[in-house]
């Protein structure tokens, strides 16, 4: 390794952090004051995985940690590189800002999770690029050897890469399959939910894993049974955490509020930028609507049960998936159940929620099979990976349970569906 790159990864990590997961983390004293930002202290009062303790106590661990276990698996993976010749094109410069990246990647991440994800706001990787090359983090993060600019970058793949492999290369570190991203937080978050699905034998995926400049990262055969259980794991989690109903219920009533309230101009764009979870529900406290009150019951755990689920299929009118145009539907199901029930339903009692969009990563290359993934000896092809999607895209229709005895499920399905499957005016 040479000399200026051995410095830049091995000199100067005299700062340790405690991590529940990984033991003892160091970074350089510069790094550690980035974690003493107001805006990465922001991330300690976020939930990594939000309203997941109704159904996983345990799952209160925080953004700011998972962070930390980024940076560690990041300079891990990076040490691995250098010594099997990607110090050939990285530099001492690069590697601070690819460290600090993983360090600051969810700097503009939203609360309570993705709650925020679909709502027409900006996405929180713009925003974080956006914070880390202003002040006060652009003097920071130039204090810890990194480049504020293409630190940013790495992040935020929206700006120019003007053709430097290197910010390319450390790009496809950060978001691929085996990123250190999902690497702890499948890790961090099966430990904390107590769970069994989400653990990945990281020592050995980290020494299968081989540098290449173009593609990022490449595997040999003997990753292959590792990646397949990242998907597997990833599947998993999804299925009894991320997307369990209890999980989903709380999050749609958190967007379905945020989105009447941007619809009807009681709350601003710029007003739901660097809020944490506590925060967050002050907010929505602090308004005056109907609607608003919706925010109260998921506080107090008060969540919207299950009516009727089908799978998701081709024939959705298009106007349902954009979560913008969601409101007619909802409208239309207030207007049946009150008829079904003989009572009023209000529409912001009901709510139809559409999973969005997941991918499963498999485009790694396996150097001894000469094939990309999908293509190797693994079982993981193409169709496997399709049907785990197709599994996990349940749509779900949540009301209010003062009303969940009043309407029979297996009878209201086939209304349901009528009404979700028909174009609103």
């Amino acid at each position: 390794m040479k000399n200026t790159i051995y410095a830049a990864l091995e000199q100067g990590y005299t700062a340790p952090i405690r991590d529940a997961l990984w033991g003892h983390i160091y970074l350089t004293p510069e790094m550690e004051d980035l974690t003493k930002s107001r805006a990465f202290l922001r991330l300690h009062r976020i939930f990594q995985l939000g309203p997941a303790y109704y159904v996983y106590p345990g799952a209160t661990h925080t953004r700011a940690a998972h962070a930390i276990g980024v940076y560690y698996l990041a300079r891990r993976l990076l040490r691995n590189f250098a010594e099997q010749g990607a110090a050939a094109w990285i530099s001492p410069t690069g590697i601070r800002s690819f460290l600090t990246a993983a360090l600051l990647h969810d700097l503009g991440h939203f609360p309570y999770t993705h709650s925020l994800k679909e709502l027409p706001l900006e996405n929180h990787e713009a925003l974080t690029g956006a914070i880390i090359r202003t002040e006060p983090l652009r003097t920071l993060v130039a204090g810890a050897g990194a480049d504020p600019d293409m630190t940013g970058a790495i992040i935020d793949t929206a700006l120019p890469a003007d053709c430097n492999k290197e910010l390319l290369f450390y790009r496809k570190l950060l978001s691929g399959v085996l990123d250190p991203d999902k690497l702890d937080y499948l890790n961090r978050d099966a430990r904390y939910c107590g769970v069994p699905y989400g653990a990945q034998d990281v020592d050995f995926i980290l020494s299968r894993l081989h540098p290449h400049l173009e593609r990022g990262i490449d595997i040999d055969s003997r990753a292959i049974p590792s990646v397949e259980s990242i998907l597997f794991s990833k599947y998993l989690m999804y299925r009894t955490v991320y997307w369990h109903p209890a999980v989903r219920s709380a999050t749609a009533m958190i967007k379905k509020v945020l989105l009447g309230g941007l619809e009807n101009g009681s709350i601003l764009q710029e007003e739901l930028y660097n809020l944490d979870d506590h925060n967050l529900f002050t907010l929505m406290r602090d308004r005056k609507s109907p609607l608003f009150s919706l925010s109260d019951k998921v506080r107090e755990g008060r969540l919207y049960t299950t009516i009727a689920e089908f799978p998701y299929d081709e024939a959705l009118p298009p106007d349902i998936l954009d979560i913008t145009h969601r409101s007619g539907y909802e409208e239309a199901l207030a207007a049946e159940f009150s008829q079904a029930f003989g009572i009023r339903i209000l529409p912001e009692e009901v709510i139809i929620d559409i999973p969005e969009p997941i991918s499963f990563e498999t485009g790694l290359y396996v150097t001894d099979e000469a094939c990309y993934f999908e293509q190797s000896s693994g079982v993981f092809k193409a169709e496997i990976v399709k049907s785990f999607i197709k599994s996990l895209h349940t749509i779900r229709i949540f009301i209010d349970p003062v009303h969940k005895n009043r309407y029979n499920p297996k009878t209201a399905a086939s209304k349901v569906r009528d009404i979700v499957y028909s174009p609103q005016k």
